[in-house]
């Protein structure tokens, strides 16, 4: 019997590693001589990058670099296994952790430090990237990721614009010349489940600037500069990036790696289940246990035990997916004809949220010990 243990972190508690180590525990505990596949999983958000460097057996950098509110701040990012590829979550150094309720100013938080680490994988031999897009402080359009990168983006005066969104309003020509040469040769997989386009009622500013701390005043204000930045991209670079799906992501990110590298826009959980070989890793599998801290209907959404479900699937139709959960929602019900064959929370009873988090763990390896059970009582029936 061979069982693919595919889990996403439980945030709060377990690495995705974790997860699968206590899911695998449980299940060796009733059914030892089972063949069991460890692959630990991510969506593209929170976690990817260790999740991607333990499934690849890669190692984990840290670099310092300019953190949203222009001060140095400490962003680790991944190096995978097969030593040219990096994974980073913007967030590591342009994430909104690093404000609070009186710092946030989305007119001046800056993407730079998610640049600088571009350029620090690049000298570590980096040829392809894969970076998530989320959990951003900024709202810039990626400007100041593209200035790390060495493209100049100057004003009328030939002044180099500020850092923050607020300045794009003043842009007037962008110069390229020095941009690091190496990204004409570097592939960039942009992970993001967000499909909102760069402006408008949708964009960046509209939909994400609010919880950055960005008022209506400095939302329409945000969406004019942003508006005129793709405007000055189509005219001076001949990309149109104001209205692609993922272009407003992390502030307008996705925009700006679609401007200025060569970069492509992807389901977060797809890419992750390229770079690990999943479906390759579940051919002949007979059970798939997957899971992560929430399972609600959005689940299906992009979310990882849906991409897992649909992975091991496309190994093996016949494979049975049961997905765990420290939380389950009411709405679960459109995911089991989705590919899901049951769906069980880990939670043994009533508990606060430190107990859920400080026995994660060993809730995890309870719940598959039971699915062990009635899987090895299907097979003696």
């Amino acid at each position: 019997m061979k069982i693919v243990i595919a889990p996403d972190s439980f945030k709060g508690s377990l690495t995705a590693q974790q997860a699968a180590d206590a899911i695998a525990q449980g299940v060796r505990e009733v059914l030892p001589e089972a063949e069991l596949v460890c692959v630990p999983m991510a969506d593209g958000g929170e976690g990817t990058v260790r999740s991607l460097v333990d499934a690849t057996s890669g190692t984990l950098l840290t670099a310092e670099v300019t953190g949203p509110l222009g001060t140095p701040v400490q962003a680790e990012y991944g190096l995978l296994g097969d030593g040219q590829t990096a994974v980073i979550e913007m967030a590591a150094a342009s994430g909104i952790q690093f404000i609070d309720e009186t710092t946030r100013n989305p007119l001046i938080t800056t993407t730079r430090g998610t640049g600088e680490l571009i350029i620090d994988a690049l000298n570590h031999g980096v040829h392809q990237f894969i970076i998530g897009l989320g959990g951003s402080a900024t709202n810039d359009g990626g400007a100041g990721m593209a200035q790390a990168l060495g493209v100049r983006l100057l004003d009328a005066q030939g002044h180099e614009l500020a850092p923050g969104g607020a300045a794009l309003a003043h842009l007037d020509h962008i110069d390229t010349s020095g941009i690091d040469p190496r990204l004409a040769t570097t592939q960039i997989r942009l992970a993001s489940d967000v499909t909102n386009p760069l402006t408008g009622e949708r964009g960046a500013s509209a939909v994400f600037g609010p919880q950055k701390g960005a008022t209506p005043q400095m939302v329409e204000q945000l969406d004019k500069a942003l508006t005129h930045y793709a405007q000055v991209i189509e005219q001076q670079l001949g990309k149109r990036v104001v209205d692609i799906p993922g272009a407003g992501a992390a502030g307008g990110l996705g925009a700006g790696f679609l401007a200025f590298t060569h970069a492509s826009m992807s389901s977060g959980v797809n890419i992750v289940v390229d770079t690990v070989g999943l479906v390759a890793l579940a051919k002949g599998a007979d059970w798939c246990i997957t899971g992560e801290g929430g399972i609600d209907s959005q689940t299906q959404y992009g979310k990882t035990p849906m991409g897992v479900a649909k992975a091991v699937h496309q190994a093996n139709p016949n494979c049975k997916v049961i997905a765990l959960a420290g939380k389950v929602g009411s709405d679960v019900e459109p995911l089991y004809s989705l590919g899901f064959d049951a769906i069980f929370g880990i939670m043994p009873g009533v508990c606060t949220m430190q107990d859920a988090v400080e026995h994660a763990a060993s809730n995890l390896r309870f719940a598959a010990q039971n699915i062990a059970r009635l899987i090895l009582a299907a097979q003696q029936s």
